[in-house]
Formats: C-alpha cells, structure tokens, sequence
C-alpha cells in the first residue's frame, strides 16, 4: 500500500469519527460498526459496516451521512456502502473509549 492509500484511508477514518448513530453519544468508528474500509483505484471507497440493530431506525440516516462525509474527502471520488448483518455486531466491537463513554466499562 502507498502513502496515497493510507492518508486517504486515515481521512475517511477521520470522517467516519464525525458519523453518529442519533441514539448512542458514540461515534460509528468506535462503536464498532465499521468492518471495512477498502480505498480502490481512481477514488472509489467501498464501506462495509453494520449497524447496532438490523432494524435500526436510523440506518438510512447513517448510511447517507457516512456517504455525504467520505464523498466530501479529497481524492474520493465514489462512495459504496454495504450494510451486513454477518459477522454481528456487539459491544465487544467497541473501542475502550466508547465502552467508557456508555458505562460498559
């Protein structure tokens, strides 16, 4: 992987920290619902993610603003974002941060 790759993904992590599930004070990336971030050639950025619950409320919400975000990054050009229930999600995905945050720990 390049230096190009890396900051770009460093900035769509950076991004993807600004995302917030309207329910939980804790952002998406330290939730845990981010299980990938692929950076392809010509700006195309393929998300995968989940969501706390498969009939989470607000996942159209997150969905738009996690691509609204990533597509305002320098160097992106195309956003996909795959909603998957598999592996699922639970709180030992969150960073220590977020279990801090929510009393879990």
């Amino acid at each position: 992987m390049n230096n190009e790759f890396l900051e770009l993904e460093e900035k769509i992590v950076a991004m993807l920290k600004t995302v917030f599930d309207p329910e939980i004070p804790v952002n998406i990336y330290d939730l845990g619902l981010i299980y990938n971030i692929e950076v392809k050639e010509g700006g195309e950025v393929v998300i995968t993610m989940t969501l706390t619950a498969p009939n989470c409320p607000a996942a159209d919400f997150i969905v738009e603003d996690v691509k609204m975000k990533i597509e305002s990054v320098e160097g992106v050009k195309k956003v996909d974002v795959n909603i998957v229930f598999e592996p699922e999600w639970n709180k030992d995905r969150m960073s220590e941060e977020a279990k801090l945050e929510l009393g879990f720990l």
